[in-house]
């Protein structure tokens, strides 16, 4: 199971290891250099890997000023996949995915900028 150490704007810390560009964690590993087509915006189809994991919940992590916004219909077809979406600034989703992982199966995308 992956745990967050820390995150600060441009940098997490997941099970003692640093990156500082936007992350998967998934509880069995973390997919470091994630890019969306289009940085301040999520698509479904950035999410099909997560979508194949069949995470319970999938936090996504909108950046530290919550300025990636979560296109329509994303959240919509996730739940159609069973999955529920929580979307915070990703100080809070950091919070979050650590409260949750310990009890249900939680992917984490995560936005370190912004």
């Amino acid at each position: 199971m992956n745990i967050i150490d820390s995150y600060r704007f441009g940098l997490i810390i997941v099970n003692g290891r640093s990156y500082t560009s936007d992350v998967i964690i998934f509880p069995e590993r973390v997919k470091e250099n994630w890019w969306r087509k289009t940085s301040h915006q999520l698509h479904l189809d950035e999410l099909s890997e997560v979508i194949m994991a069949k995470p319970e919940v999938l936090i996504v992590g909108t950046g530290a000023s919550g300025l990636m916004e979560i296109v329509p219909g994303v959240e919509q077809a996730l739940e159609a996949q069973g999955i529920k979406l929580i979307a915070q600034p990703t100080s809070e989703a950091c919070n979050i995915y650590n409260q949750l992982c310990h009890s249900k199966k939680v992917v984490a995308a995560l936005h370190l900028t912004c």
